[in-house]
């Protein structure tokens, strides 16, 4: 796997691409000695052990560094968080940070998405069709670990979000994804699998979709962090490993869809 300063990547042998962007922690030092944030309370709304999910995809991509240094599911303009109107009423820094420190995070923004163009470049000329699993988790206990778990009709456990997707092409598969996750035995249940319900598309998806039009595929895929408590980051570790097997379960059905697409393989 080639490691670069904000994100470690590999490129595989088959169209399904699993990506983990928000899986970092770490942050650079002259960003760290600036934050008013704890290092525990990044994890609420950072997406710890989704990288290790990523292994359903030949391709991965995990991001290494906190979305409190750069957002790499943002806009270009709003990767920084600055102000906590911009980080969910967070307050992140004891100083706001030099405009060299932004400009550092940002070369490291463009440097992702330039690389990213490149590696779905490679796998639209050799499969014409792609699909990307974007991996992330909902801190869904906000107010504490005594939180009282939110209204079930407003919360599923997986959501999906299709943004701008390419319905016409994509619909058929974008359903059998929901269907199979559904069906798959976890833990003696069944997954409540919902589609554009609580999160919506970020930048990182949208992007996919504006610049791959016809071959990618991008399935934001948001799982409550039920598999780990967010105050501490302390996971419960057979249900990480359960969530793997549950996304490995689509994979069959995902190679079928674009077998019927006319992927090329």
């Amino acid at each position: 796997m080639n490691q670069h300063k904000i994100w470690e990547s590999v490129v595989g042998i088959d169209p399904i691409v699993a990506t983990a962007i928000h899986n970092g922690h770490l942050v650079r030092k002259e960003v760290e000695e600036l934050m008013a944030l704890k290092e525990t309370d990044r994890f609420q709304e950072e997406d710890p052990f989704t990288g290790e999910w990523t292994t359903v995809g030949s391709t991965r991509i995990i991001g290494i560094r906190s979305r409190f240094e750069v957002d790499l599911n943002r806009q270009r303009d709003k990767a920084v968080y600055i102000n906590p109107e911009d980080a969910w009423e967070i307050r992140v820094w004891k100083t706001s940070p030099s405009q060299e420190i932004i400009d550092a995070s940002l070369a490291e923004y463009d440097a992702f998405y330039s690389e990213n163009r490149r590696i779905f470049r490679v796998l639209e000329q050799k499969f014409k069709r792609f699909v990307v699993f974007d991996l992330h988790s909902n801190c869904f206990r906000r107010n504490g670990c005594d939180d009282l778990i939110a209204d079930l009709e407003l919360q599923p456990v997986v959501n999906i979000v299709t943004g701008i997707i390419n319905r016409f092409l994509w619909a058929p598969l974008v359903d059998r994804f929901i269907n199979d996750l559904s069906s798959y035995d976890f833990q003696g249940c069944s997954l409540d699998v919902r589609k554009n319900i609580t999160y919506k598309d970020g930048w990182f998806s949208r992007w996919i979709h504006q610049t791959f039009q016809e071959s990618g595929c991008c399935l934001s895929i948001e799982f409550e962090n039920f598999f780990m408590d967010g105050w501490t980051g302390i996971p419960a570790k057979k249900q990480v490993e359960d969530i793997q097997l549950a996304l490995q379960s689509t994979v069959p059905g995902m190679y079928e869809e674009l077998d019927r697409l006319g992927a090329k393989w």
